[in-house]
């Protein structure tokens, strides 16, 4: 018999675009497509010196961590039985290789059709005629950048496999991919643009192989064909660091990117996402990072998921455009949300978002205190600060999960009357600024949540019970200046 153990399922690994056809020939003639890259970086330790910091790759790690192995023996894929804690590159672009296949490229949807193929075959390989360990059977889709495309249009294109080996999909995690296309310069890769398949990334054409109806403007939906509690998407926001195309990419790009990849279009309608300061690939790149490997391994292996949104109550003016605001002149102003999640004795984050990193949450006034003066919007826009998936086998100390949520709010500069007032605000200025420690303990089937708010207290002390309102649990925030709010941490199982 075989044992399929939940939550260690096979893991089909889905790289991204190659553009021309000696990187399509250089993905071929490596075994694990990327996935196996890894990356050094230098950090200084407590004496001051710089010392190395080794990420192996996401390869090695699941197979040290985990006990998962590829599927490769004597030169060859295997095609006897394999182990459920498998992880399979899918090779897609081998059929465009001259020695290996035709040497046409597979479009979206070929690629997609190819993948049903791959998750049928894996079964087979890992149940046989096992009828119970077929029942059990699932697999995890990992992708980065197109790959995660490819595997949208199998999951949501109709015309795509069948809804019984869809279903064999338990989860799906994409690393940088472009749910909502890409833009060169700001504008939308063009339909007609079909040299090196770049058109695969326009919207309109997206829209067909995804089988969303109409001509909708965005594409970033699963349109009701995959669980959004299931699929995950992984943000980078370093465009600096991007070199293809001698960095010119990085440059049409611009700032609010990972080089290659908006910010705003590298995530899946509902779905949870989380930001990390990577770009796109290479030595600096989102897979091959300490910060994608948990937040990986976390959201597949993980069982525990906290969702933490910020309610305002008051956003403070300063006291001199406080006085026009009571003079009836029009004040206009928005606010950046930052928000960075770290586990405790970690030295990574899980979610990072920053204003110098252009993916701080950003909302105006209106949205939130007043939205009555917003056109559409009946009910405030309070920001999403975070989801983290966390393990309880990673605790090494008692039972129970302790993270740090450093927090910060501020202003964009004031606009009074139509003109920008500079000096009444001083650059790294903040109307509330604090890391706050959660500390949560299972407690007869629900959790017991305590905090501390590091300016006033160290970090390891016992802290204050946070408020449970049935919902959520409650903690409030205030400044000085006049800031108030409350931070509401929803927890539970996760699976």
């Amino acid at each position: 018999m075989t044992l399929i153990t939940p939550p260690f399922y096979p893991i089909i690994y889905v790289r991204g675009y190659a553009m021309t056809k000696n990187e399509i020939e250089a993905t071929v003639s490596t075994p694990y497509m990327g996935f196996n890259l890894g990356a050094t970086k230098t950090r200084q330790d407590w004496t001051g010196k710089v010392a190395r910091h080794i990420f192996e790759s996401p390869l090695v790690r699941l197979m040290k961590d985990y006990g998962y192995l590829d599927v490769y023996q004597d030169g060859q894929e295997r095609t006897d039985t394999i182990s459920p804690r498998s992880i399979i590159i899918y090779r897609y672009y081998e059929q465009a290789d001259t020695d290996l296949g035709s040497g046409k490229v597979p479009s979206i949807v070929e690629a997609a059709a190819g993948l049903g193929e791959l998750i049928v075959k894996i079964r087979d390989q890992v149940c046989g005629d096992d009828e119970e360990a077929q029942q059990a059977f699932k697999v995890y889709l990992v992708a980065h950048s197109m790959g995660g495309l490819v595997c949208r249009c199998f999951l949501q294109n109709p015309k795509v496999s069948e809804p019984a080996v869809k279903k064999l999909v338990d989860k799906v995690f994409t690393y940088a991919t472009p749910h909502n296309g890409i833009e060169i310069a700001g504008i939308n890769v063009p339909d007609f643009l079909g040299l090196f398949d770049m058109n695969n990334f326009s919207r309109d054409k997206m829209a067909e192989y995804l089988a969303l109806p109409g001509k909708p403007k965005r594409v970033d939906d699963l349109n009701n064909t995959f669980d959004p509690e299931r699929f995950f998407c992984l943000v980078g926001t370093n465009y600096k660091d991007y070199g293809a195309a001698a960095g010119l990419s990085r440059v049409m790009a611009g700032e609010m990117s990972d080089g290659l990849v908006k910010i705003e279009n590298a995530a899946v309608q509902n779905t949870r996402r989380a930001f990390v300061h990577r770009s796109h690939s290479g030595p600096f790149g989102i897979v091959n990072s300490e910060e994608g490997y948990q937040n990986l391994t976390r959201f597949l292996f993980g069982n525990v998921l906290v969702d933490g949104v910020l309610e305002v109550d008051n956003l403070p003016l300063p006291p001199t455009v406080q006085k026009a605001y009571d003079e009836k002149k029009k004040v206009r102003v928005s606010y950046f949300f930052e928000a960075t999640v770290s586990p405790r004795g970690a030295d990574y984050k899980l979610t990072e978002r920053r204003k110098e990193t252009y993916s701080a949450i950003f909302r105006s006034y209106d949205e939130i205190l007043r939205v009555d003066r917003v056109d559409g919007l009946t009910t405030p826009r309070m920001p999403v600060l975070f989801s983290v998936f966390l393990d309880t086998a990673k605790i090494t100390i008692g039972r129970t999960l302790v993270f740090g949520v450093e927090l910060c709010v501020s202003s964009t500069e004031y606009e009074i009357d139509g003109f920008l007032f500079l000096d009444r605000k001083i650059p790294g200025e903040y109307l509330f600024r604090d890391t706050i420690v959660i500390r949560a303990t299972p407690d007869k089937g629900s959790w017991n949540v305590r905090y501390n708010m590091t300016d006033d207290a160290w970090s390891d002390s016992r802290g204050r019970d946070a408020q449970d309102d049935g919902n959520a649990f409650i903690i409030p925030l205030q400044s000085a200046k006049g800031f108030k709010g409350k931070l509401r941490l929803t927890a539970g199982r996760w699976r």
